[in-house]
């Protein structure tokens, strides 16, 4: 078993609906990872099509847009994995028997492909959620998960992929400077930040490293690994997505919390971390995991009544009685 696994986490500003330019940032960035030694790149969610614009798309734009897994842009990514030698994982619109997904593929150098779709998915009434974890075996001897974005802020996702074995959290995103209902959640970032990023710098790295960016991730993302006791690969879009401003931040974190490589960035960036597998099996939250009392925890399973789908929790304006 290898002990130390070095991983690459990129942010990039996709082009809405654009395949073959995203498809070639993925394609720059695999080969940097290459270069660099990595034996994974993972790249942001649905960074193949696009993001937030998808919203505003009438459900059969949407349906010529997906692909299925065996599509082109996935046999793309697969191609690139297998020229390169690396796991190479990017997010694309699934299409499968009529349904839509909000999916991420993990493509490894041997033609395996492992594909999660988005367990909480919310960006169009058109897609469809997941209902499975996505938990498997590398040839790196590493047991990897894919939770995609609001997948992630759910903390039963995140332990139940630590339960069946997971020691690398892989969590692609499409998040920042956007619309929180909370008080004191996220709030959009002016556009015209972004715009003059090269004028202004301060500016838009004031945003990016702050209550709307890395401020906000750093309030759970230490947490799901510390907790868990896994590795987490953070991947996100940065720049301009729709009419909405996407904070980068990509970062590797260690099953204590600890952050080992990061950007902001404001632009295209890839980082790069070595992960000391021998981290894992004595870390706070391995322990902790070493300590539950499943018999107490029914509760997490027992429906309340008022579960709603995760479009309506996403956007919902009125408070949450508990």
């Amino acid at each position: 078993m290898t002990t130390v696994v070095k991983v690459a986490a990129v942010q990039f500003e996709h082009r809405a609906d654009d395949k073959q330019y995203n498809l070639e940032r993925v394609a720059h960035f695999a080969s940097e990872a290459a270069a660099a030694g990595a034996r994974l790149v993972v790249c942001p969610e649905m960074c193949l099509v696009g993001y937030w614009h998808l919203r505003r798309h009438r459900p059969e734009a949407l349906h010529a847009l997906a692909e299925p897994v065996d599509g082109p842009s996935v046999s793309a990514v697969r191609s690139l994995a297998t020229r390169l030698g690396i796991g190479v994982g990017a997010g694309f619109l699934e299409s499968d028997g009529g349904r839509l997904f909000n999916s991420y593929a993990v493509c490894l150098p041997d033609g395996t492909v492992h594909v999660h779709r988005k367990l909480h998915a919310f960006e169009h009434e058109a897609i469809s959620s997941g209902d499975r974890f996505t938990v498997f075996d590398t040839p790196w001897g590493v047991r990897i998960a894919i939770l995609i974005c609001w997948d992630n802020n759910l903390v039963e996702n995140v332990r139940a992929c630590a339960l069946d074995g997971a020691t690398v959290l892989i969590a692609p995103h499409q998040t920042g400077g956007t619309a929180s209902r909370s008080p004191h959640g996220m709030r959009p970032i002016p556009l015209t930040r972004w715009e003059n990023r090269h004028t202004d710098p301060a500016a838009v790295e004031r945003e990016f490293r702050g209550p709307n960016g890395r401020e906000w991730l750093m309030r759970w993302l230490p947490a799901r690994a510390h907790d868990n006791g896994l590795f987490l690969v953070f991947s996100n879009g940065v720049g301009r997505d729709d009419d909405e401003v996407r904070t980068g931040n990509a970062m590797v974190l260690d099953p204590y919390g600890r952050i080992l490589a990061e950007t902001w960035a404001a632009g295209d960036r890839l980082v790069l971390a070595d992960l000391d597998l021998g981290l894992v099996p004595l870390s706070t939250g391995r322990r902790w995991l070493a300590g539950r009392r499943p018999e107490l925890y029914g509760s997490l399973t027992r429906h309340r009544g008022d579960e709603r789908d995760p479009r309506t929790a996403r956007f919902a304006t009125e408070p949450v009685d508990i």
